[in-house]
């Protein structure tokens, strides 16, 4: 039962420090996309985080984090914990020699890089955008230290300090964006984002040595923890290769679009993502080191139980989000970022991308947890495997439909990919396992689609209805608009689901009770 109350609590709080983090995010956003609206200049902005987020993500933000929670977890509950700081300390050690090897070289070829990723952006724009990617790179060396940090206080249970080291980084390139944007315009966010990353390593430093860190300046590659890891890792590695490559394809084919259309793409999915981080992200990232010790104590049982029902309460809350998203886009948008020189097309190129984002809201959220599944089986293969198929998918879908959508067809395609992820990797893990409560996913999934479709017409006519009696300011009859939609949408399918007494709906509420009886049998 502790541990029930401990994986509620952690969900619980990371879902509210989540929604902090994610709404700073979207005030930096406004704030920028207000003064610059979406031009070339922040084209090159969201472009200038390419080269920096790739080489995180390849070393630190997927790679690592999916090999090293299992076995830094496996050695605490083997009550092995020296060891457990022994490898942390070799990755470590690696971890750093190869970032600053890797950022040297893409220093030096930070231009080169930037044609090729954005060849169509006027020749001004790909100057700004290599200048701002140079300064990111001091970002990315203070990430790959958050990230680290992060998977060992993840590994230990710890949450706070993560969650609110999130919510100090938006903090401070809010703050240093504001402080410095007259002077130096979208060049201030960049220093922003690493004014952010420092002050998010200042504030896990505490919880780190509070978790009783013991460092080892060794480079024992013969560790058969630290080999482990690697051999872990390696597949991860080439998913996200493949991954970010992708991403990187995306964006070349939308640099020859419109004008703003990386930053309407970039935009949309920031909207998609927030219901994933708020809830998604929490939940799988809970359930991650339960999942882990259960299968390192052979707890199969347990493990099956954990993921269905943190599977279950993901589409729960997602399929109605996504669905919700899809209905309100363009008062959401507009209400969002509607002001200033973010004008009324800048509405329609992110609406547009949006709706078509929205579709695949479910999927990548249950990818958070279909993910760290595998991981937790100390399989990083197979999630890879399907990773590249759904990568090629996506490309494929991008290049056939772009000539009928637009930047549409890009979101389409990226939602089409998530959806066959998803599908391929739930029917690899049924064969394995036997047995993944199937008929209580189903059935759940099932009410959930029912309900939301339901909420959709309400949501609809409710919006529809108020924007054509308001006669406030624009600002406050977008407000209302969009709030009054999302509550009767939200009673509407609360209504719809109320009566199934379904076990996953007792799990989100009692998240906010910090309780957990759903991970135990009921009676």
């Amino acid at each position: 039962m502790s541990g029930g109350k401990s994986v509620a609590k952690a969900a619980g709080f990371m879902m509210i420090a989540t929604l902090i983090a994610r709404l700073l995010g979207f005030a930096r956003d406004m704030i920028m996309y207000s003064w610059f609206g979406q031009t070339f200049a922040t084209d090159a902005y969201n472009a200038a985080f390419s080269i920096p987020d790739l080489i995180y993500m390849l070393l630190v933000g997927g790679a690592l984090a999916s090999a090293f929670i299992p076995i830094f977890s496996g050695y605490l509950a083997r009550n092995e914990e020296e060891e457990a700081w022994k490898v942390t300390s070799i990755v470590f050690n690696f971890i750093m020699i190869l970032m600053l090897f890797l950022i040297t070289v893409a220093f030096i070829y930070t231009r080169p890089l930037m044609i090729l990723l954005a060849p169509n952006l006027p020749a001004e724009y790909i100057n700004m955008a290599t200048t701002l990617t140079r300064v990111m790179f001091i970002q990315t060396f203070f990430m790959a230290l958050n990230g680290i940090i992060w998977g060992v206080l993840n590994a230990k249970q710890e949450f706070a300090a993560p969650a609110i080291g999130s919510i100090a980084y938006n903090a401070g390139t809010i703050i240093v964006g504001l402080l410095l944007a007259h002077q130096w315009g979208v060049m201030a966010f960049s220093i922003g984002v690493v004014a952010g990353s420092i002050l998010n390593f200042v504030v896990q430093i505490p919880a780190l040595l509070k978790a009783g860190v013991k460092y080892t300046p060794s480079l024992n590659f013969r560790h058969p923890g630290f080999k482990k890891i690697i051999l872990l890792m390696v597949p991860v590695l080439l998913g996200l290769s493949v991954s970010e490559i992708n991403l990187l394809v995306t964006q070349n084919l939308a640099s020859g679009l419109a004008e703003g259309s990386i930053s309407a793409l970039r935009l949309a999915q920031r909207i998609m993502q927030l219901p994933i981080g708020i809830f998604g992200t929490p939940i799988a990232m809970a359930l991650f080191p339960t999942m882990t010790a259960q299968v390192a104590r052979l707890e199969m049982v347990d493990f099956k139980r954990t993921f269905s029902l943190g599977l279950r309460a993901i589409f729960l809350i997602t399929i109605p989000a996504g669905v919700g998203l899809m209905a309100l886009r363009s008062p959401v948008v507009s209400l969002l970022f509607q002001q200033g020189k973010f004008n009324g097309n800048d509405v329609s190129l992110t609406a547009w991308a949006l709706l078509f984002y929205s579709m695949g809201l479910f999927a990548y959220s249950a990818l958070q947890l279909l993910n760290r599944i595998f991981y937790s089986l100390q399989d990083t293969l197979t999630p890879v495997l399907i990773g590249m198929v759904s990568i090629a998918l996506n490309i494929g879908f991008s290049i056939l439909l772009i000539p009928t959508l637009q930047h549409g067809a890009l979101a389409l395609a990226y939602s089409m990919a998530g959806i066959f992820n998803i599908l391929a990797l739930t029917i690899i893990l049924r064969r394995r396992l036997k047995t993944i409560d199937g008929f209580k996913i189903a059935k759940s999934m099932i009410i959930f689609v029912g309900a939301s479709i339901i909420m959709y017409a309400a949501t609809s006519f409710t919006a529809t209805e108020l924007s054509a009696v308001l006669t406030l300011a624009p600002k406050v009859n977008q407000l209302i608009t969009v709030m009054v939609s999302v509550v009767a949408g939200v009673m509407v399918y609360v209504l719809c689901v109320m009566p199934f007494h379904l076990e996953e709906s007792e799990l989100i509420l009692n998240m906010f009770r910090k309780r957990l009886p759903g991970l135990k049998p009921r009676s």
